[in-house]
């Protein structure tokens, strides 16, 4: 072996090994600098929702305990008080217009973080660095991925709070329209639901701006996607977590949800909703001079006494947070699916 070959050996030998690779706290830090705009705005949104939610809130806690404590509950003092709950936070009373901030936050901060680096094409000098293209999408989607599902999760406690005067018991007589845990608008804003919502939102903006590339097409993708998501849950998927009890009890607590009613005579199914006019004039006659619409428990109770039977699918309010662990169990395994396939797709990309 000569001089010049002992001098060129482990020059060759560093070559191979190739520089040492980024640690993962300087990448942390990048990912920082790059989206700490995105985390500001979702800072700004939730901050804002929840100093409102918590104004409102304190006014709607003190509205329902000046309206238990009244006596007698029959006076006019005490109908004022009742009134007056009834009417406090009418705007976040069915949730409705919380429904979009899970969205807003998976199509704002979630689709960016890698259309945008695809669409100006700084991917192609991030992915030849010695940290590596899929460590590079891991330390950019799982640090925010955490950060914004930590932050629903503690906006969700404060809605939690806000909502506990609906639902307490005994409350029959004091809301206009008697909500349930499991009411649409209401069952993903509370409990382990509206984080993993938020989580499920960012990971679905996360793949579409992979797979579209383009910030925008990427972002109204998302909130294609995830509208879809939600409304197939609310309406075909959730009433199927538990198999729904059946009872022809025609008092079912109100604040149960009733998934199917319908009525039955002699064993065999007779019609669901409304009765037949026919039958009502019939059997079920509007008592006094004047042709009124009787009550539903009256028009129950006359149907009853003819030999009808209602039974009635729903699911106990006790069932709630069985229902909430398994929604954010399953969108917690679809969020980690979805930021996997993500990666796939990143190391299979070429530059």
């Amino acid at each position: 072996m000569t001089a010049l070959t002992e001098l060129t050996v482990p020059g060759r030998l560093e070559e191979d090994a190739g520089p040492r690779p980024v640690p993962w706290r300087r990448m942390a830090w990048v990912t920082w600098r790059q989206h700490r705009v995105g985390l500001a705005g979702v800072a700004a949104l939730l901050g804002a929702l929840g100093v409102y939610v918590l104004i409102v809130g304190l006014h709607l806690h003190h509205a329902y305990a000046a309206a238990t404590a009244c006596r007698p509950a029959s006076s006019i003092a005490c109908s004022d008080l009742i009134s007056r709950f009834n009417n406090t936070g009418t705007v976040l009373r069915n949730g409705y217009v919380l429904q979009i901030v899970p969205a807003l936050i998976g199509a704002f901060v979630g689709a960016p973080v890698l259309a945008r680096e695809m669409e100006t094409g700084t991917f192609r000098y991030a992915w030849t660095q010695s940290f590596g293209r899929w460590r590079w999408t891991v330390a950019k989607l799982v640090p925010l991925a955490v950060v914004v599902a930590a932050a629903a999760g503690a906006l969700s406690v404060l809605l939690s709070w806000y909502y506990q005067p609906y639902f307490a018991t005994g409350n029959q007589n004091l809301s206009l329209d008697e909500l349930s845990p499991f009411s649409s608008g209401l069952f993903d804003l509370r409990g382990s639901a509206f984080a993993a919502w938020t989580l499920a939102a960012f990971a679905i903006g996360g793949l579409a701006g992979m797979l579209i590339r383009r910030v925008v097409p990427a972002i109204v993708a998302s909130l294609a996607v995830y509208t879809g998501l939600a409304l197939v849950t609310a309406n075909l998927l959730r009433q199927h977590y538990l198999t729904p009890l059946l009872t022809s009890n025609l008092n079912v607590p109100g604040s149960a949800w009733i998934t199917s009613q319908w009525w039955t005579k002699g064993g065999k199914f007779a019609f669901s909703g409304l009765p037949p006019m026919n039958l009502l004039t019939q059997m079920c006659p509007p008592p006094g001079p004047i042709k009124s619409k009787p009550s539903a428990a009256t028009l129950n109770q006359c149907l009853a006494q003819h030999g009808y039977t209602l039974l009635t699918r729903y699911q106990p309010t006790a069932r709630f947070w069985t229902f909430q662990w398994i929604e954010a169990g399953w969108l917690l395994g679809l969020s980690a699916v979805l930021i996997a396939v993500t990666v796939w797709l990143v190391r299979r990309r070429a530059v």
